[in-house]
């Protein structure tokens, strides 16, 4: 899948006529990756990657929906400059040859015209797999005065680090890493 010309071409796709689409630009000051692994079966290590890029488009009514994430690893903070250092290198995130992850999805769960599931394409480190990310909350703002409608939530998933290629430190440091993504938009006029 050439993720770069899905996200380019996103907005262009038909819609149909019946829905009532809504396309949001993320807002890059309210939308970051979180990730939380077990480390030593003693703490959980975290960090978070962001500002994220991206659109999403919502029908609630037609019950489908288009999301397009960019996720600039060279961004990636713990707080620890040195393990900063550590997890971009080649065995871990390989950030020099894959500065880039991408979540693409177009399978939305609707519920009370809410998402309570989005499910895509998750690419890290030039390996894509599946990844399905559960709303904890999802809601919106609506427009004032010159303030577009904002909409955003808090969504959680998992994914194996070692899918990825990313298996040093295995089992000292758990496969599981739990993402958290907090997305906020604003809706195109």
């Amino acid at each position: 899948m050439n993720v770069r010309g899905w996200l380019l071409g996103m907005a262009a796709l038909p819609l149909a006529a019946s829905s009532a689409p809504q396309v949001f630009d993320l807002d890059p000051a309210q939308t970051f990756v979180h990730f939380e692994v077990l480390h030593f079966d003693t703490s959980t290590l975290r960090g978070r990657v962001g500002p994220v890029r991206g659109e999403v488009m919502l029908d609630a009514d037609a019950g489908r929906g288009r999301l397009g994430l960019v996720i600039d690893m060279r961004t990636l903070d713990t707080g620890f400059r040195l393990l900063d250092a550590r997890l971009r290198q080649r065995d871990l995130f390989d950030v020099d040859d894959h500065p880039e992850a991408w979540f693409v999805a177009e399978r939305f769960r609707f519920e009370q015209g809410q998402p309570v599931e989005v499910t895509g394409e998750f690419t890290l480190r030039g390996v894509s797999a599946p990844l399905t990310l559960r709303a904890l909350r999802f809601g919106c703002v609506e427009a004032t005065g010159t303030a577009p409608q904002r909409c955003g939530g808090d969504f959680e998933g998992e994914v194996q680090r070692s899918r990825f290629g990313a298996s040093f430190g295995l089992p000292l440091v758990a496969d599981r890493v739990r993402l958290l993504v907090q997305a906020e938009g604003l809706r195109r006029r």
